[in-house]
This record gives C-alpha cells, structure tokens and sequence, in this order.
C-alpha cells in the first residue's frame, strides 16, 4: 500500500494549511507516555552545533535528523555529524512510525549532489550519512539520484567514506543495482520492525522484500558492508526480534542496529513498552553470538547515531574475522 497525497495542485491557501502528516489527520489520539528516566537528552546548545547548521542552511539541504525528530540531534551536529536526506523533504509513504512529512514530493533538485558533496567537504567529515524519502513516483526510485551523490561525494571530498540508507525500491527493477554499483562502503536498509508488524506500522512495504534486497547487496559486491536496524516497543515479543536476527545473518548483513520507539505525536502508533538497557544489552550479546560483525543496542540507538565510529569498527571487526 502506498499513500500518495497531491499537494501540487491545490489551492495555495489549502496547501499552506495542510497538516504535516495528512494521512494521520483522522485517526483518534494516542497518548504519549512519560520517558523513563534512561531515556534523556540535553538541548543542543554548543557553538559547533549552530556552525553545522549553518551549513546545513547555506547548502539548501535537508537533514533526516531535524525531519525525523531524532533524539541524538544536539550530540550528532555538535560533533560535526550528519545525516544527509536527499530527494526531497516529502514521502510518499505513510508508516505509523515516522516523523517524516508524507504526500507528492516535488521534482528532483539535480544541484542537490554537489551541494551534498560541498556541505561533506566544508564540514571536514570523515564518514557520511545518506538517506532519502520513499520516491515511488520516480521510476528507479530514486537510485540514480543516490548514485550522482556518491559520484559527487568521492570527486569533492575523496577521503570522506559514505554510508546509504536506503528506502525499499518496491517494484523498481534495476534501482538496487544501479545503487551498489556507485560503490557505497556501507549499505543500509533498516527493516524497522518484526514481520507480524508491518502491516500496522509498515504497511507499504514488504518485510521479505527488505531482506531479500540486503541479501542481493552481497551477491552483487560480496565486499562491501550491509546493515539493518529496528525499533522496539512497538508490540513485538523478544522470539520475534531473534528470529528477525537470523533472518538477517541469512542474508549476510553484518550490523544490526535495535533502539527504542519513541512516538513523535499522538496521531502516530502509540509506545507499547519502554526496552529497558538491561534487555538492549541482552539482545546485544545474542546478536553478537549469531554472528554479527558489529551490534549496536541502546534505547537511543538510531541508524546513523555514531556510524563514523561504527565504521570503524566494523572494518576492525572483518580484518580480525579474517585473520589479518
């Protein structure tokens, strides 16, 4: 299922007014629960923080950080970190999860590679972030675009290593290909949730589809590293999240990310239970055990939370698998 919603072509006064997520508009409240006290954050304050903005502004960028609400913003930006949402600001899905404004996307923004490429080279980044909106009115989805900004990002900045979190491509033949052969070092398709989910938290996707597309990332380039994540709290039992484990080292991906649900507004799926970090690093050890290279569990993990670090480790972690 895939909820498109025409902005385009209405009344300007209508579209001004128009909610952020218009697919929720009619659904009754749910109620936002209190935090436990291992879920905090402090407001982001410091002067790099405000210097990365800028950035962010003087490239006309958007950034999943701000668009998805992310927890970890005022840490990430102070220390110069990123995550670069290209396309557009506007999904053509409607997850019960996301925070991310839904309806018709406008056109592709063609200066948007090298304005990426120019913020990663300003910003002196090490390792970068790269993710878009759902584009199912594009034809390849949106993967070529993905390959112009990893082209633009290797010419302008040649040391910085780039990371891509992926949407789906859903019935777009050929987008997967077209992104592993622009040759990012990390590729990133989150499931979100366990399968008995999806059709009440990811209704326009396919859970068996994900994992088949991360697999196929390994068949293309067996070198090149693979990475999922999930949210917990949204209803699911611990066997269903193992179970989702093996189903990924099935596939071969090498990292699992697993963090804690936070629900951005009543209208969104309501918070079913607050993971305490004593059963985030239970799944950590198991995740470990079944194989992964690298494993991050925390109520304030997010997939791109640390990644230049977690990059690290994972090449760290496969040279030491392989004996050299």
């Amino acid at each position: 299922m895939v909820t498109i919603v025409d902005t385009l072509n209405r009344p300007q006064q209508e579209t001004a007014a128009r909610p952020r997520h218009p697919e929720k508009a009619h659904r009754p409240d749910n109620p936002i629960q209190r935090k436990p006290k291992w879920i905090r954050v402090k407001a982001p304050t410091s002067q790099v923080y405000r210097e990365t903005k800028d950035v962010v502004r003087d490239n006309n960028l958007v950034t999943v950080c701000e668009e998805a609400g992310c927890p970890n913003i005022g840490e990430c930006w102070s220390k110069k970190h990123a995550s670069f949402m290209i396309l557009g600001d506007t999904c053509t899905r409607a997850c019960a999860f996301c925070n991310v404004k839904t309806g018709m996307p406008g056109p592709v923004d063609h200066n948007e590679a090298q304005g990426v490429a120019d913020a990663v080279a300003t910003m002196g980044l090490e390792h970068v972030v790269i993710t878009s909106v759902d584009r199912d009115d594009l034809e390849d989805g949106g993967a070529r675009h993905f390959a112009n900004v990893i082209a633009a990002i290797r010419k302008t900045a040649p040391r910085t290593t780039v990371e891509v979190l992926t949407p789906d491509f859903l019935r777009k033949d050929g987008a997967l290909e077209i992104v592993a052969a622009a040759k990012p070092d990390v590729f990133n398709h989150n499931l979100e949730t366990v399968p008995s989910k999806y059709l009440t938290v990811r209704p326009g996707a396919r859970y068996f589809h994900s994992i088949r597309l991360l697999q196929k990332v390994k068949e293309l380039d067996p070198e090149m590293f693979t990475k999922s994540g999930i949210m917990v709290g949204l209803g699911e039992v611990r066997n269903e999240v193992l179970q989702l484990m093996d189903d990924l080292r099935a596939a071969d991906v090498d990292f699992l990310t697993i963090g804690q649900y936070l629900q951005p507004s009543r209208k969104h799926h309501p918070v079913l239970s607050f993971v305490t970090p004593d059963e985030f690093n239970a799944y950590e050890r198991i995740a470990y055990a079944k194989g992964f290279l690298k494993v991050s569990a925390s109520p304030l993990t997010r997939s791109s939370h640390h990644a230049g670090e977690d990059f690290a480790d994972l090449r760290a972690a496969r040279k030491a698998k392989l004996g050299h």
